[in-house]
């Protein structure tokens, strides 16, 4: 290994170390009972909670997957996807986070998603407990494989390792920190990892920038791609085999694509999934007061906004840096570890090389301890074992880490994985199934259980079906998977409710009390 690498692994192991530190603080009160563990017993500070919720959510797709949209395809599809995810996010600490959090302590203090759905409806059988749980696994499962895909492309560009080898080692670093410290600690690092990955986003923005030229410099070089700076086109490389072809030392692009309306509201449908990631509706229900969910909102809005219009620049400017340097749409997902190792000195680089595995390690952790806990907490002792103490759930919830991520591990093991596309499949995945059923939920009086169970199981089986039966037929039905899935779900939500049997009138009381909370 070189010595600028040593120098760059040098700062990230600096970077890990702080990480095992903040686990092991928080061991033993998260190892007191499962409500520390799985919530960190309600008692997140507003700007943890705000920077805990979007590191944990933008994850590091943030800084390889966008800036590869963007590098490979040019400013729409990347950009219409920001405004998407911009607006969600705003939308769903307004009207979502507060109900959220006062709701699920009224619903009998449920401390995950799957209690929440199953004590809204005051279930005697468990059906929507179980569905929940089962579709939080599969999901998770795929989102905590995109997380391991990361760290295998982060450690083999930079240092040359097998990727397999380097995903493994990442992987287990994310098992045994999460294992340690549950919730408190994921929740603690997370603020951390926020911080260090919008510092790391802003330094590569401005240095790209001014090595590019000036911004007028970079849009200028820009428009000589076609389709490459355009709102409602798109650029389309030539490729062979996959892989961009280059005469002269020139990447060679074919003509501009259209990006019609419906692709527009495709893609801006990306912020219809807030509403139902359980990883971001944790957070808001983990907050010490409701009161300082508004505090949370504007530091969560301003970090996004800021954030992802950084990533999407960050993938412009690397096009015109570096035009020909990565060929292939997997390749292109490393235009910021390239821009970082080659402005910095390498220990510098390895500090915003550190907000790369931030990013991953933020997400990894929380999907694996949302996935486990589903298992341990809501199937295990809600439905198997109802017996089951305190010290059996924290048990079963380390076993199902193990198993959840073991089988991330065998999804991650193809390098040619986009972390983009993984991450879009499960971001629909929960969108659909949770989404619609959890704003039901929460601001519909007359929703009922059997409407809810519909619904759920209509969002999660028309995303696999839209994607891999209907989108391929291309047109208007080649549309992210996403909103058709979330539409249908809510038509069917609706319809059923009505042709039901209203809830109970205890259910409707225990509303009415969480909307006078306001």
């Amino acid at each position: 290994m070189q010595g600028d690498n040593i120098q760059i692994l040098v700062a990230m192991i600096i970077y890990v170390s702080i990480v095992i530190f903040i686990g092991l603080k928080y061991a033993k009160t998260a190892n007191e009972n499962s409500e520390n563990y799985l919530i960190g017993g309600r008692s997140l500070g507003p700007w943890v909670t705000a920077m805990g919720a979007e590191a944990s959510d933008m994850s590091g797709w943030l800084l390889m997957g966008l800036p590869g949209v963007a590098y490979w395809s040019g400013l729409s599809d990347a950009v219409w996807t920001a405004i998407g995810l911009f607006v969600g996010t705003y939308l769903n600490w307004l009207f979502v986070a507060k109900r959220i959090r006062n709701y699920s302590v009224v619903a009998n203090n449920s401390i995950t998603i799957p209690d929440f759905f199953s004590n809204r409806f005051k279930e005697d059988k468990k059906v929507l407990l179980g569905l929940s749980s089962i579709f939080i696994i599969i999901f998770f499962t795929v989102y905590a494989a995109s997380g391991f895909v990361t760290v295998g492309k982060l450690f083999s560009t930079l240092f040359g390792f097998k990727y397999v080898h380097m995903m493994i080692a990442g992987a287990l670093f994310v098992i045994a920190y999460t294992l340690i410290g549950g919730f408190l600690a994921e929740s603690a690092s997370d603020f951390m990892q926020g911080i260090i990955m919008i510092i790391a986003l802003i330094i590569v923005l401005f240095t790209g920038v001014q090595a590019a030229g000036g911004v007028t410099q970079v849009i200028e070089n820009s428009r000589q791609i076609p389709g490459f700076l355009e709102f409602l086109g798109i650029a389309s490389p030539k490729v062979s085999a996959g892989v961009q072809q280059v005469e002269a030392g020139i990447p060679l692009f074919n003509e501009a694509g259209s990006y019609s309306l419906l692709s527009v509201i495709s893609t801006l449908s990306w912020g219809l999934g807030y509403f139902g990631m359980p990883h971001v509706l944790l957070k808001f229900m983990a907050i010490r007061d409701a009161s300082e969910l508004k505090l949370s909102r504007r530091i969560a809005t301003i970090w996004c906004l800021i954030s992802l219009a950084a990533a999407v620049s960050i993938g412009i400017i690397g096009r015109v840096l570096y035009p020909d340097a990565l060929l292939t749409q997997a390749q292109s997902e490393s235009i910021f570890l390239l821009m970082a190792t080659d402005f910095f000195i390498p220990i510098f680089a390895g500090v915003v090389m550190a907000g790369i595995l931030a990013a991953t390690i933020s997400s990894a952790d929380s999907y694996l301890l949302i996935a486990a806990s589903s298992f341990s907490k809501s199937l295990f002792q809600g439905i198997f074992n109802k017996e089951a103490t305190d010290n059996h759930v924290l048990r079963m919830t380390r076993i199902a880490l193990i198993l959840i991520a073991a089988i991330g591990m065998a999804i991650a093991l193809d390098e040619n994985s986009v972390i983009f596309q993984v991450v879009s499949f499960a971001w629909a995945g929960f969108g659909a199934t949770f989404g619609p059923v959890m704003l039901f939920s929460l601001f519909s009086k007359k929703v009922t259980r059997e409407g809810a169970i519909a619904g759920m199981v209509t969002g999660a089986s028309m995303v696999f079906i839209w994607k891999l039966l209907v989108r391929p037929f291309g047109g208007i039905l080649d549309i992210y998977e996403l909103l058709p899935s979330f539409l249908l779900s809510c038509i069917v939500i609706y319809i059923v409710s009505k042709n039901t049997k209203e809830p109970s009138k205890e259910i409707q009381e225990e509303f009415d009390i969480v909307k006078n909370m306001g």
